[in-house]
């Protein structure tokens, strides 16, 4: 998972001074599904990080409308999950293990076309993800379907580009379809998803094709 971090520690250095240092980054959301919509934070750091005292606000940007403080320390690599449905009930419907963590019925929903804030315990804004519900060329619609960064590198912008992409059954995030129907991957990040077997087919192929045409040359 840490796969890019250097990468994406020079993008975060290019993205401005707008935000403070983030280890924490939104790394999944769906805004509407039939099992409720989710937010997903990953500790994209390099050491462990208390929550306590942080929040999620959405395009309101205001700290302290839904406390975050219940995740307390997050460790390296790990990821949490907050929805506006009961933590049990999105729990079962995903089949997540006991150890992941997720605090529900937050009532500050997002909508079509929205902003996921986050928040540290001292109001500073950590991360921001605004997305346009395909207003923005490119942009995923995620209903039913969560959207993924690409790579690391693309959490460093605060707005979601076609660097994102729907989550579909068995893709490089590992997505998988809940009890509920909707598709998606909450609870763990993939910083570099794995091609699907027709792309790495395609990839294999143009490499085949590029090395006859370099031996052919070569004659």
């Amino acid at each position: 998972m840490k796969k890019a971090l250097c990468g994406f520690g020079v993008a975060m250095m290019m993205s401005g001074s707008a935000f403070s240092a983030a280890d924490i980054q939104i790394t999944e959301w769906m805004y509407s599904g039939n099992g409720g919509e989710f937010v997903e934070f990953t500790n994209m750091g390099d050491m462990a990080m208390d929550l306590t005292g942080w929040s999620f606000d959405d395009d309101s940007r205001q700290a302290g409308v839904f406390d975050l403080s219940g995740f307390g320390l997050v460790a390296v690599g790990e990821s949490v999950i907050i929805t506006e449905s009961a933590a049990a009930d999105f729990r079962a419907d995903w089949s997540l293990a006991a150890n992941v963590k997720v605090l529900g019925g937050y009532t500050n929903n997002i909508g079509r076309g929205d902003e996921i804030n986050l928040f540290d315990a001292g109001g500073s804004l950590i991360d921001r993800l605004t997305y346009g519900d395909q207003v923005f060329p490119g942009t995923v619609r995620t209903q039913n379907a969560s959207g993924n960064p690409l790579s690391a590198a693309d959490l460093a912008g605060n707005t979601v580009t076609a660097n994102w992409a729907l989550a579909t059954v068995g893709d490089g995030f590992g997505s998988y379809a809940a009890a509920s129907g909707d598709i998606g991957n909450p609870g763990f990040y993939v910083a570099a998803p794995v091609p699907e077997p027709e792309t790495y087919a395609m990839m294999l192929a143009g490499l085949a094709l590029v090395g006859g045409i370099a031996r052919r040359r070569a004659r």
